[in-house]
């Protein structure tokens, strides 16, 4: 490690990547920095490897899968380790990260016949002389570009449902955490010797670029909104699909009759957890005006007990420490008050958390995603004024109700893709429910029944069986036939309800 490298920050080296610890600067792992070509071939050899992959069937696929799932389980501490020495990122909590990710693998591998296999479709009267059939085709060769927040959850969800589905993969890690990402990869390769059907390309956002463009038939991204939207205009040249999980500003709201003790513990852990660079961390909280007081007390107390370098790792991508810091200096600024941290929490490459409160609705700490462990609590008349406050930001993507008797018809009435109801985060962990979010949060979905179909064509098949009882797609047609035709149509369809 030379003398001039600064810690985290992803150095690029005679050819190569190489990424470093956020508090060390010790060198976590250097990889060979790909441009166009490499990309290019490495999609190449994905679709020949693709082919192959398809050709295994469900069952194939997931006994591999499984195979996979069960090296992760068996060296979940060496990962969590090699995701610490990259990220800084406590160990307990690179090891929650993997669980989650090994159960979405095994999720995928086990449902994805049942969600994706050829189905009978049962045919309508008008053409009873069809028989339809439905089955879903994999894309063929699908790009992933993962954050560096969550290297191992994050990227395993696309990864074991793009495989499950039979499709080959091109991963692009995050230039923070190039060495997690080439572990997924590497380990694959260990239960999936014959083929390359799981790569992956390092470099930054120019190797995402050209990977966008390398002729891939889908791509997923995970990260900002506003990379989000470059990675949309470059798949826009060709045409290729997308899913896209955005950035957030996940609102948590307090109802009159919660547990506030609870309330208080999951607002700790959903705006804290990974020292706040969270997608769907919790970032705002709005109290109703009888539990204000007693929930901020409560929330305090509990933050306050956390111990960075321990509780609390470090900010992982050092430019993100000016973001947060310049989010408390304008909430401050405005009229907010630190109840809890404030600037001096701002202590690089670490945040110590932050509780703010009076911050003004338009400040950034409010509108724009802080990726750190801050949390803006605000007091409202009641449930309608936290629902219209949380809902107006153009984010959409999770959030918390805590409450009791209108706790769920709160949660149904929050523009985001994902709400948790008394608890934080957990649809994240749920392998069978959805995960995404809506506006400036991105769309599609990852994880669940409907994740699995991101990555598979539906894929439509009629096949006659008789003669048309209605000639009605034929220039043979009589206008007897017509007419029955129309007679026909008014017996089924006349009735008003």
């Amino acid at each position: 490690m030379t003398a001039t490298r600064t810690p985290g920050l992803p150095v690029f080296e005679n050819g190569f990547l190489i990424s470093t610890n956020p508090v060390t600067g010790a060198e976590a792992g250097r990889f060979p920095a790909a441009d166009a070509d490499a990309v290019a071939e490495n999609v190449r050899r994905a679709r020949e490897a693709g082919a192959w992959w398809a050709a295994l069937g469900f069952d194939g696929r997931r006994t591999r899968l499984l195979r996979w799932r069960a090296v992760l389980a068996d060296r979940i501490e060496e990962l969590a380790e090699l995701t610490h020495a990259e990220t800084g990122k406590p160990i307990a909590d690179a090891v929650v990260e993997a669980s989650a990710g090994i159960e979405h693998t095994d999720w995928a591998a086990r449902n994805a016949r049942r969600v994706l296999g050829p189905r009978r479709v049962r045919s309508r009267l008008l053409l009873a002389e069809h028989a339809g059939h439905l089955e879903y085709r994999p894309y063929g060769v699908v790009g992933v570009i993962g954050p560096w927040n969550y290297p191992i959850l994050t990227p395993l969800g696309p990864l074991s449902g793009a495989l499950a589905a039979g499709n080959a993969v091109v991963l692009k890690p995050s230039e923070y955490t190039p060495a997690v990402g080439q572990w997924l990869v590497d380990t694959f390769g260990e239960v999936v010797p014959e083929q390359p059907v799981l790569q992956a390309v390092h470099g930054a956002g120019d190797v995402g670029a050209a990977l966008c463009r390398s002729g891939v038939d889908k791509m997923v991204f995970v990260g900002s909104t506003a990379t989000a939207k470059k990675v949309l205009a470059a798949c826009a040249e060709n045409l290729v699909p997308a899913t896209i999980e955005a950035g957030g500003k996940d609102a948590l709201i307090v109802d009159a009759d919660a547990d506030l003790d609870a309330a208080a513990e999951a607002a700790v852990w959903g705006a804290m957890t990974n020292a706040g660079q969270t997608c769907i961390g919790i970032e705002r909280a709005y109290a109703v005006a009888p539990v204000y007081d007693a929930f901020v007390d409560a929330v305090v107390t509990r933050a306050a007990r956390l111990t960075v370098g321990e509780d609390i790792g470090p900010i992982t991508m050092p430019g993100q420490i000016e973001t947060i810091r310049r989010h408390i200096a304008d909430a401050l600024a405005h009229g907010g008050r630190a109840v809890l941290g404030g600037a001096d929490a701002v202590q690089p490459p670490y945040v110590a958390p932050t509780v703010l409160v009076d911050v003004p609705e338009e400040s950034a700490a409010i509108r724009e995603e802080t990726f750190g462990p801050t949390l803006t609590i605000t007091r409202v008349a009641d449930a309608d004024e936290a629902v219209r406050r949380a809902n107006a930001l153009r984010y959409g993507l999770g959030g918390a109700v805590f409450g009791k008797a209108d706790a769920v018809r709160i949660a149904r009435r929050m523009h985001t893709g994902m709400v948790a109801v008394n608890s934080t985060l957990t649809f994240v962990g749920m392998a069978n429910l959805p995960f995404g979010g809506v506006g400036d949060s991105g769309f599609g979905r990852i994880h669940g029944d409907d994740g699995l179909r991101e990555f598979a064509r539906p894929k439509s098949v009629t096949v006659r069986r008789g003669p048309s009882l209605l000639p009605a797609m034929t220039f043979e047609r009589t206008p007897a036939q017509v007419r029955r035709i129309i007679r026909t149509l008014r017996f089924l369809f006349n009735r008003r309800p």
